[in-house]
């Protein structure tokens, strides 16, 4: 996911780490700022819903996304928006729940998760698979998030 004006927000407030040319965020006002713009997920949310489920940013309802039949591949257009979302929606459950994670936008406005450890983990990737092939299981990623 490529959020241009994000990079740009944060270069004008001095949010740059000059050590690996990303964003990050040291202000915990603009940190929760960034999360949630990340967390809205409309898309996603939003079929949810029509399928009955209440996404409420904890773990449990990333294990009940993954059971859901997967009618939107049947829907190519949308397909792309909904793995993006699912994929911003497992980093917010990530950011929310696993102590010292936290969102860090790359250059070009990529946004990933680095843990506590430093690890970084590319959780839209892991959402556009996801909802193209149903794997990995977005409750997988975020089990082996939290045991890092």
């Amino acid at each position: 996911m490529n959020i241009p004006f994000l990079d740009h927000w944060l270069g004008r407030h001095g949010e740059r780490d000059k050590g690996d040319a990303a964003a990050t965020v040291h202000d915990p006002e603009r940190a929760a700022a960034i999360t949630e713009l990340l967390s809205e997920c409309e898309l996603l949310r939003s079929r949810a819903a029509q399928a009955g489920l209440e996404l409420d940013d904890s773990p449990r309802s990333l294990t009940a996304l993954d059971q859901l039949p997967p009618r939107w591949r049947d829907d190519p257009e949308e397909l792309p928006w909904l793995g993006n979302d699912a994929g911003l929606y497992l980093g917010t459950v990530i950011v929310r729940t696993v102590p010292g994670a936290a969102w860090h936008i790359w250059p070009g406005g990529h946004p990933v998760v680095r843990l506590a450890s430093g690890r970084e983990i590319g959780v839209v990737e892991a959402g556009v698979e996801w909802a193209f092939n149903g794997a990995p299981e977005l409750s997988q990623v975020y089990a082996e998030a939290s045991e890092a």
